[in-house]
């Protein structure tokens, strides 16, 4: 047995409550290991063997399991009846059998050792106020992410002295189109009638660029955009419209305009707001960019200065913004730019604030990369999950890879956190920040359904960018910030691609296992490019074929109720069809 791709700790993902009466506990082995139980119990049921008290517990196969790359994750809930655990595993490989305990590994000669010690795993005490709880309604609900500036222009009033014609070609870096919220205020009807349930809103307060991430004041919506009584008021008609709102706060970092830095500016070390950013040497030089380290920036942006979130002035300024936002315009959400560089004790300080403000606002963070560290129940409840998109995309990309890698890179995304966590990841297939979706499909528009496919049927929260549903071109930033296409929309060019995006939109609402954690690959055809997997809901399940070959492949549909969402599909006569190349198949059982 492989004991060095076993591995277990009571902690993180490893072992955590799901909720007040149930224990999640997972254990990673390698694929020689054939069976996995738990030997489980209460720690202080204690019985009387031979003289001496020896700890016994019940003992439970561990079923459930996902594939990895070079590794199974087995996963198992229990219910502790008294709300701790003590526990151990004990493993199979053919017939070899060892058993893990806290301190490595036991032979079964040596678990039978007469005064061994055993250190058993302990959740000493499920409590309550530690059980890592998400808002519910996430799960629920259909993203829109919209881009202020180049989603609709509703008040030519307050346009910019530069702004250009709307238009829908390639876009620069400084363009301003007059986007504003008067404009998002009117299309949200277009997005009740699409089937959007939330809104999050790139930055919309008062800063000097278009993409409005230099912010200059963080209580004054941007006089390009409106007025906070525009916002307000987006806000009440989203509501009313059974639509949720997030905002995205910019607190890595000011505008290089903000009063405070101007201040820092201009009395040096003497300024009472020296310390709220990081800098290292005095007198601060503005030219060229920071990768001296004289003062740390975003991205070496010398007009995006760091923020000290370290400092407890700084929080409490940051806190008393987050508070004025959900007191004043009764947002559900927020989104943090830069989310794993501002400091983790900033980040329970707003947790245990909102929670006490609003019990079930929504926490995001903009963190690419594995995050656990911020998603343990006293930080952010959810993360972009940038994981997710890449493992989609890749698929598609590189045509040599068989369909078991899909399923190592999904599974991958979905045991790297807890399960509440999992309930409402934010999913995303494209946004500001990357190359939009049909060019990350090389303009074919039948992997780029498929690629949609996959987004509304995975656990979490998908989103949608604006422009998505009407297949909008881009490239990287700024391409991928075009002016929305209204003029298509409206005179009926986009219908056919809105419309199927309403389909799966509708889909998703409609059915609870798309929305569902539980999922398996079942990879029951024979080509090494056809995607299968299978969703499991409390009142019906799914499954969803990807045909990613390059030839037609037969399915037998005879144990199926109905076709729910099919493209390039024939329907046979005996209880089978064809689904050819770039072809999607979802059925219910």
């Amino acid at each position: 047995m492989n004991l060095s791709a076993i591995y277990h700790r009571m902690s993180e993902q490893y072992c955590y409550s799901l909720d007040e009466n149930r224990l999640i506990i997972n254990i990673k082995t390698g694929y020689d290991v054939d069976h996995v139980y738990i030997i489980y119990g209460d720690p202080y049921d204690a019985g009387i063997m031979g003289g001496n008290e020896r700890w016994n517990g019940q003992r439970a196969d561990i079923c459930y399991k996902k594939r990895l790359k070079n590794h199974i994750w087995w996963t198992t809930t229990l219910e502790p009846e008294y709300k701790r655990c003590k526990y151990y595993f004990e493993l199979h490989s053919g017939d070899e059998c060892v058993y893990l305990f806290e301190d490595g590994f036991l032979t079964q000669d040596e678990m039978n050792m007469e005064g061994k010690t055993l250190s058993y795993f302990i959740m000493p005490w499920m409590n309550p106020a530690d059980v890592c709880r998400t808002p519910a309604w996430v799960n629920d609900t259909v993203w829109y992410q919209i881009f202020p500036e180049r989603f609709c222009n509703g008040d030519h009033s307050i346009d910019p002295e530069n702004v250009m014609e709307w238009q829908t070609g390639k876009v620069d870096f400084h363009d301003y189109y007059g986007g504003d919220i008067r404009g998002i205020r009117d299309k949200i009807p277009y997005l009740k009638d699409l089937g959007i349930t939330g809104i999050y809103l790139n930055p919309i307060f008062e800063s000097n660029s278009n993409h409005k991430y230099n912010t200059r004041n963080y209580k004054k919506v941007d006089p390009h955009f409106g007025t906070n009584e525009d916002l307000k008021l987006l806000v009440k008609e989203a509501h009313e419209a059974g639509i949720r709102v997030m905002l995205d706060a910019v607190f890595n970092h000011t505008g290089a305009d903000h009063p405070m830095w101007l201040d820092v500016l201009e009395k040096g070390p003497k300024s009472k707001y020296a310390d709220w950013y990081m800098i290292n040497k005095w007198p601060v030089d503005l030219e060229g960019d920071t990768r001296d380290g004289r003062y740390y920036s975003f991205a070496f942006a010398r007009y995006m200065p760091k923020l000290n979130t370290n400092n407890p002035e700084v929080q409490e300024y940051l806190l008393d913004i987050i508070r004025f936002w959900i007191e004043s315009f009764d947002i559900d959400g927020l989104r943090f730019d830069v989310g794993n560089e501002v400091s983790h004790s900033f980040l329970k300080a707003i947790r245990y604030m909102t929670s006490h403000i609003k019990d079930d606002f929504y926490l995001l963070g903009e963190i690419w990369h594995d995050s656990i560290s911020w998603l343990l129940g006293d930080e952010y409840d959810s993360v972009m999950n940038y994981p997710l998109t890449t493992a989609i995309a890749d698929f598609w990309l590189y045509k040599n890879r068989g369909r078991e890698t899909f399923e190592y890179d999904i599974n991958r995304c979905f045991t790297m956190y807890y399960s509440q966590v999992n309930d409402v990841l934010f999913n995303l297939l494209d946004s500001h920040d990357t190359n939009r979706l049909l060019n990350k499909c090389g303009g074919n528009i039948d992997i780029f359904y498929q690629q949609l496919a996959v987004l509304f049927t995975m656990p979490g929260s998908p989103c949608i960018y604006y422009g998505t549903e009407a297949a909008m071109e881009g490239s990287f930033d700024p391409d991928c910030r075009r002016c929305m296409p209204w003029d298509d929309i409206d005179s009926g060019q986009k219908d056919t691609e809105i419309s199927e995006v309403k389909k799966l939109i509708a889909m998703r609402h409609s059915l609870q296992s798309c929305k569902s954690r539980n999922f398996h690959f079942p990879n029951d055809i024979p080509q090494e490019r056809v995607v299968s997997y299978m969703k499991i809901g409390e009142n019906e399940s799914i499954q969803i074929y990807l045909n990613c070959d390059e030839k037609d492949v037969t399915i037998d549909t005879k144990s199926f109720s109905e076709v729910i969402y099919s493209r390039k599909w024939t329907e046979g006569d005996t209880g089978s069809g064809v689904l050819a190349p770039d072809g999607i198949l979802i059925l219910r059982y």
